[in-house]
Parts: structure tokens; C-alpha cells; sequence
């Protein structure tokens, strides 16, 4: 990633004085060119030096529990020359002109600040140094820093990083391309374990995230949305609802997914969200639902089959012949895989709190992409997106879902039409599965090619999911690199499309969560074909170690056979045993390897052990997130496989209302030991949100074939 060489010095960087007590640093992050008219002095504070020498740094992505509310801090605290000790952070508020891209999702965050916010630290010592220097009367190179302080060794002398605050203010900002970053050998902070800054508050039950938000005066709103999506409110009697003790009024609104003009929701007010919740029953609704009540799950899979059994509409990508690759084959094996449409189910439901006033909207908004929903709001308000003020708040769970902003959309015209007055939007659990922004299904039909020496030759795959217009829908790509085909000579990635009224969303390492079963289950078939085993049908097809060109990035087959080297030794993987499952995929810049051990007891599958192996590049930044985070991936990734996640629609409708419909997995069903080993290699970091989740899902359907000699090829696995 290269988004620092785009940063410069005046937009990055400013010094001034916050009273007498505290020098400021702003600091922004501008990852694109700036806005024409845009002042330099529009900048962001992400420093700031407090007069008993501790530091307030500010953490501006969003935090859905991927840690990087305490991680990106880490960067700037190690280039400062901090203890962790010094350190207090604070959660700013979203506002992409002063702190660039603030978004929680595709594992972006590393890649994008690794370098980018250790400038923030190292550009402050700069200018702390230098207004050491100028007091002492000393060369700059003479000093050095160490614990919030700057030194200079041969006179003994030595000033805080507080006291040194007002003359640090008056230095020029350094120019970025030319600080001094650490070499990694004086690390002090990056690379050791950082408790989440939240933990403590979070155990205590202290009000952090967007359901807790309280303003005086707060009035609540409860939806209510067509059953089957995409439906828009034709009428609506309110008579009923008006007149119940408490209700403020019902507001009609567009959550931003239909067309202008339509609205799909109305939002009950109330004094409480109860009142509100139960004056729905009141509400008489006429919808304009013809188009979109009659589509259901039986109809997709009968249509799928349909497709699937023809010939693609379109083809992704192509090389070689496969076609006559496959006339030429020793063996060809084929086989057909499907995976349901999956709801997010996050433990927080949607809400958002808005308040209008005097032409302006501040909102407190649990999203992991609030810039785009500021400009969603802003359009639909009638506001410039200037005139909203964004508080981020910590998020209970999204997994994709919150990257879509219709709660925000909503609250911000429900707020404009009672201004003056704090209204709390708040989804019930049924409205948060019924309205969701599903992770789409897909059919698979793969048929693979080996010549007489066992390797693989040809690949083909006609996949069919939604579309409309020859083009996927929301989160329905396949990627032209999709693993294998880079390393294939001879593929055909075919895709066929059908329409759904159902909304569609990325869900944790999309696209992945669903290939990397069918491609690497598909690919465990075809090693057994060969004679051989999962990780050696990849070593060989993977090739010598070399860079390959992707969609996005680039797939390095070196690293790639690395990590399934290094948990095959981990896990002392001697090829097909009962009971033994092995996944790989690429996702998100993290390549992971993962081996699932099983056993059957009482006629049920028990996952006793996942071995883990992950490449996210030279630095693992805050070891004891990364071994959480590769954990949950791996809880979540079993839990989609296992235990019955799927959505299912008839007549245009979710059927799902809670967590009694759509379970989540649960301790006795996670595994009794996940073992983590990151291999480290001279890359840059990358993230860790997601990467660690797709192989374990074919890793498990693997490793129920070798335990029962049944192959699954559907999601969810039935284990019955």
C-alpha cells in the first residue's frame, strides 16, 4: 500500500497551543487529493500533550472489536517515544476531510496507517526535538528520546514532552516524506500485547455503544418496513396510533434503498421504545409489494439448477483452453456446491440517535462507513454534508452488516421532522433479521482436469447467484483471480445470474467466506483423485515461489506455501487421516492455512482442535488482538458451517424473527483448542479481521469426509 506517498506535509501536520497545559498535534491523513477550496488549516487532532506528561491520542476508525481503536494509537505512540503507560485515547468524532478513510471493513486499517499514522509520531518528536534543541542550544542530532522525554545524554540534561509543548508549537512541520521512521529493532511498543482500551468499561456494563446513547429529552422510534423487501408504503392509517398515550407521531421515510420519491418506512415515536414498538400493532400499512412477493428460496434453487445445467451467461475469466484440456485429461472429476444466503446476526441491533437543530444534524452512529452514510443522509435530509456532525460509536457487532447506513438514513430524517427533539431509532431483533443486507447464495458446478501425472490441468466452474442486467448484485463477484485459477493453466470462471428482491451486503471476508469452501472442499476431491493429499495438490499446483498479478493485489505463491508448510508441521499432518480436515485461502492480503481435528461422539461431530498458520506480513502489531482475532474468525467460520446458519425466504419474506431461527455458535460447540502460529515474512503488515476465516470452513467439510466418508457439499453442513 503505498497511501503515505500521498500525504503531505501541510495537510499532515500542524503544531499550535491548547492553552497553557497541553500542545496540540493535528494531524490528517489524506489519502486522496484534497477537496478544491479546502483550507490547510481544516486539520485533525490525533496528539494531544496533556501537563502531566501523558498523551491523549486519538483513534479514528471505527471499533467493531477488531482492536483498532488501541492499534493505531500504538503506531504513533511508538514513534513518539512513549511507555504505553503515557498513553489515553480517545474515539474522534467521523470527519473524512480531516482524518482520511474512517472505515471498519475489508481489513483495511493496517495496510492503510501503517505507515501513515507512525508519520503522526515521528513527525511529533521531530518538533519536540527541535524545540529542545533551540532551548538547549544544541544540535538536533544530539538528542534523543525516550519515556515522553527528550534527552541530551553528554550534559545530563533532560526536558518532558509537556514542558517543551509551547516552544514545540512554533516549529515548522517537518515534511513527511523526509521523518525518520524506527528502524523495527528499536520497537518498543509495536509487537507487544495491548489490552482493548474499552475492556474495563465494557465488564462493567458503562454505556459505549450506540444502543446506550442517552440525550435529555430523547424521544425512541420503532420501524416498521414492508415484509417482503423492497416493498414501499403504498398508504397508511396512523388514527389508531395517534391517540395512544406517549406517541409523538409517525414519520414516513426513504431508508435509501428505494427510489427517490418512495418511502419503505415509517418510524413510530414514543416516549419509550416500548410504546412505540407495541403501537406498531395499531399502524394499518398498504403496501406496493406485487413485484417483490414472489420470490423464495425453492424458486432460486430450481432456477439455479436450471442455470447451472446450461451454459453461462457471462465469463469472468479465461485462459488457455480448458475445454480441450479436459478432452485430454487422465481424469476429470465434477462436482456440484451451494451456500445459503447468511444473515449478520450482530448482538447490537441497529439504531441510530439524531437531533436537528438550527439547520444542523448530529447524529451518534454505530457505523463502520459513516462517511458514506453522511452523504447518504445529507441527500435524503435536503442538508449539505457538511451541515451533519458524526459521533462514532462503538459498534456491538456488524460483520459487514454496518457498512450499510439505513439506520443512520432513517434516524436523520425522523430527527429533521421533530427537530429540536433527540429521537433514538432502534431495530427490534425480527426487524434486524428481516431486514438485512443478506451475504448472497451461490451454485457451483466445477469440473477439474488431470493429466496422467496427477496435476491439475483444467478448471472449470459455472456459478450461478443474483444479478440484474449481466451484472452481480452486491457482494455476488467471483474475482477473476479467484484461487485457484492464477495458478491453473488451463480455466473457465463462467457466471450466471437471477434477480432476488432480497438486499445484499459483504459479510466478514466476503466473497471468501463462500469460495474458499466450494474451491478448496472441490479441490480435496480432486487431490483424492490424484492420489494425494490437500497440501500436496497444492504444492504442486501453486508452482515455484513468484508474484502473481490480481484484481487488486498481488498472490505470492512463496507465501502461500509457507503457511500451509507451517501448519502441516504444527499439526504434524502426515496426509488423509480419519478425523482430519486441511483448508487454504487468500483473502484480504492475509494467507492462512488451517487444520481442523474432529472426533464423533453420541453420533455428533465435535471440533476438538483448529491448527492455525497465517502470513500478514513482517510485523504482527499487537500479538494478543491478532491471536483474538484469528480466534473469532475461526469460532465464526464453524459456527456459519455447522450449526444451521442459513436464511430462508417464501413469498418474498425472511422467515427468520431471532437467534431461535438463525443460532449462533456456542461454547460446547467451539473448539476445545484453537493453536495459532503466524508465519512472519518480509512483507508489509496487512490486516487481520478477516483473512483467518474462510479456510476453516472447508478445512471442517474435509475433515467430516475423512472422519465418515460422507462428502458434504452444502452449506450448512448437515451433521446429523
Amino acid at each position: 500500500m503505498t497511501d503515505a506517498a500521498l500525504v503531505s506535509r501541510r495537510s499532515f501536520l500542524v503544531a499550535s497551543l491548547a492553552g497553557s497545559a497541553a500542545l496540540t498535534l493535528d494531524a490528517s491523513v489524506v489519502l486522496g487529493a484534497a477537496a478544491p477550496g479546502t483550507p490547510a488549516e481544516v486539520l485533525n487532532a490525533f496528539v494531544c500533550i496533556n501537563a502531566d506528561n501523558t498523551v491523549t491520542i486519538g483513534a479514528k476508525n471505527p471499533e467493531i472489536g477488531q482492536g483498532v481503536k488501541v492499534m493505531l494509537p500504538m503506531l504513533i505512540a511508538e514513534e513518539m517515544d512513549l511507555v504505553w503507560d503515557q498513553v489515553r485515547i480517545e474515539q474522534t468524532d467521523a470527519d473524512e476531510k480531516r482524518y482520511g478513510p474512517q472505515v471498519a471493513g475489508g481489513s483495511t486499517a493496517t495496510p492503510r496507517n501503517w505507515i501513515p499514522m507512525r508519520q503522526v509520531g515521528a513527525a511529533a518528536r521531530q518538533m519536540l526535538v527541535m524545540a529542545a534543541a533551540q532551548k538547549w542550544g544544541v544540535d538536533p542530532a544530539a538528542l534523543s528520546t525516550a519515556k515522553g522525554a527528550v534527552l541530551h545524554v553528554s550534559s545530563g540534561k533532560s526536558a518532558t514532552y509537556a514542558s517543551l509543548a509551547k516552544d514545540a508549537a512554533a516549529q515548522t512541520p517537518p515534511d513527511l516524506a523526509k521523518v525518520l521512521l524506527k528502524d523495527a529493532s528499536a520497537f518498543r511498543i509495536i509487537g507487544t500485547s495491548k489490552r482493548g482500551v474499552d475492556v474495563p468499561r465494557i465488564l462493567k456494563g458503562e454505556p459505549l455503544f450506540g444502543i446506550d446513547t442517552r440525550l435529555p429529552g430523547m424521544v425512541h422510534g420503532a420501524i416498521v418496513k414492508c415484509p417482503a423487501h423492497g416493498g414501499t408504503v403504498a398508504s397508511f392509517d396512523d388514527a389508531a396510533v395517534r391517540v395512544i398515550p406517549g406517541v409523538r407521531g409517525v414519520v414516513a421515510v426513504n431508508s435509501g434503498y428505494v427510489p427517490e420519491g418512495q418511502n419503505d418506512t415509517l418510524v413510530i415515536v414514543a416516549d419509550s421504545w416500548w410504546k412505540a414498538s407495541k403501537a406498531r400493532e395499531k399502524l394499518v400499512v398498504k403496501w406496493n409489494d406485487a413485484e417483490v412477493a414472489g420470490f423464495s428460496t425453492a424458486g432460486y434453487e430450481a432456477d439455479a439448477a436450471r442455470l447451472i445445467g446450461g451454459a453461462p451467461q457471462t465469463s469472468v475469466f479465461k485462459a488457455g483452453d480448458p475445454d480441450g484440456a479436459l478432452a485430454k485429461a487422465a481424469k476429470v472429476v465434477t462436482a456440484d456446491y451451494e451456500y445459503p444466503f447468511l444473515a449478520h446476526a450482530p448482538l447490537e441491533p441497529q439504531n441510530c440517535t439524531g437531533l436537528f437543530r438550527d439547520g444542523k444534524l448530529e447524529l451518534w452512529a454505530p457505523s463502520q462507513a459513516p462517511a458514506g452514510g453522511r452523504a447518504e443522509t445529507a441527500k435524503l435530509c435536503g442538508l449539505s454534508p457538511d451541515d451533519l456532525t458524526i459521533h462514532m460509536t462503538r459498534i456491538g457487532g456488524g460483520f459487514g452488516r454496518r457498512l450499510m447506513n439505513d439506520y443512520m438514513v432513517i434516524a436523520g430524517q425522523v430527527a429533521k421532522a421533530m427537530p429540536g427533539v433527540p429521537v433514538k431509532v432502534l431495530y427490534d431483533r425480527t426487524d434486524d433479521f428481516r431486514h438485512d443486507f443478506y451475504r448472497p447464495a451461490g451454485w457451483h458446478r466445477l469440473t477439474a482436469g488431470l493429466d496422467a501425472k496427477g496435476d491439475l490441468v483444467a478448471l472449470k466452474d459455472h456459478f450461478a447467484t443474483f444479478g440484474t442486467d449481466g451484472k452481480p448484485i452486491r457482494a455476488a463477484q467471483m474475482a477473476p483471480t479467484e484461487y485457484p485459477a492464477p495458478v491453473v493453466p488451463n480455466v473457465d470462471l463462467g457466471v450466471s445470474y437471477m434477480a432476488t428482491n432480497l438486499a445484499t451486503g459483504w459479510l466478514r471476508a466476503p466473497s471468501s467466506n463462500a469460495m474458499a469452501f466450494v474451491f478448496q472442499s472441490f479441490l480435496d476431491e480432486v487431490a483424492e483423485a490424484a492420489g494425494m493429499d490437500l497440501p500436496e495438490l497444492m504444492r504442486r499446483t501453486l508452482g515455484p515461489a513468484r508474484e502473481i498479478e490480481g484484481e487488486r493485489s498481488k498472490f505470492h505463491t512463496g507465501r502461500a506455501r509457507g503457511v500451509i508448510d507451517a501448519v502441516c508441521k504444527a499439526a504434524g499432518w502426515k496426509g488423509r487421516e480419519k478425523g482430519r480436515g486441511f483448508g487454504f485461502y487468500y483473502s484480504h492480503l492475509g494467507y492462512f492455512a488451517e487444520i481442523v481435528d474432529i472426533s464423533m461422539a453420541d453420533g455428533a461431530i465435535r471440533v476438538d482442535k483448529v491448527w492455525v498458520a497465517g502470513d500478514i506480513g513482517a510485523h504482527i502489531i499487537n500479538p494478543l488482538n491478532a491471536l483474538n482475532q484469528a480466534h473469532g474468525c475461526v469460532i465464526e467460520g464453524l459456527g456459519q458451517a455447522m450449526i444451521g446458519q442459513k436464511i430462508v425466504q417464501e413469498a418474498g419474506v425472511v422467515t427468520a424473527e431471532n437467534f431461535g431461527d438463525f443460532a449462533l455458535m456456542r461454547i460446547d460447540a467451539a473448539p476445545r483448542e484453537i493453536a495459532v502460529e503466524f508465519v512472519k515474512t518480509d512483507f508489509p503488515p496487512t490486516g487481520l479481521g478477516e483473512p483467518a476465516l474462510p479456510p476453516v470452513i472447508p478445512a471442517l467439510a474435509n475433515a467430516i469426509y475423512s472422519l465418515t466418508g460422507k462428502r458434504h457439499r452444502r452449506l450448512p453442513l448437515e451433521l446429523a
